[in-house]
């Protein structure tokens, strides 16, 4: 079987393009490998539509994603770590709040900063969290009239 050189260079360049195109995946989704910041945790109530990768946010800009998750079995709260860069200085008393990006939009973790003078360090805990709202659990409220009584 003869090699013809067009078809090796050709070969090559798409194994190389395919590369380029896993890494830029890879570095978009925050799963290119370790990353050097600042680890924080959290514990959220529900964290419905987030996942391993998910954005961290600071004023809408991306400062992290989340890290680990995991359900806390005494409180049947849902752990959360965070790592966000090291060089945005996050106040200790501000919080964490499940957030969307709109109605089919995706979901991300909003850093809502305290104005506290006093920074969280490295293995901090934010303690103020608000978990995900449920689309469907509001459209029920909504259907349904809320929770207010109808004068007679």
């Amino acid at each position: 079987m003869r090699e013809n050189p067009l078809e090796v260079l050709t070969g090559a360049a798409v194994v190389l393009v395919a590369g380029g195109f896993l890494f830029y995946a890879a570095q978009a989704t925050g799963y290119g490998g370790p990353s050097d910041g600042m680890r924080l945790t959290a514990s959220f109530r529900s964290i419905e539509g987030v996942s391993l990768g998910t954005d961290v946010r600071l004023a809408g800009v991306k400062i992290g994603t989340v890290t680990d998750m995991d359900l806390d079995p005494e409180t049947y709260r849902a752990s959360t770590e965070l790592t966000v860069t090291a060089d945005v200085p996050v106040p200790d008393d501000s919080s964490a709040v499940v957030a969307s990006e709109g109605l089919l939009g995706g979901t991300f973790i909003e850093i809502v900063p305290g104005g506290s003078m006093a920074m969280l360090a490295d293995g901090g805990e934010i303690v103020d969290t608000q978990g995900a709202v449920s689309l469907l659990q509001l459209l029920l409220q909504y259907i349904s009239g809320g929770n207010e009584e109808q004068p007679s």
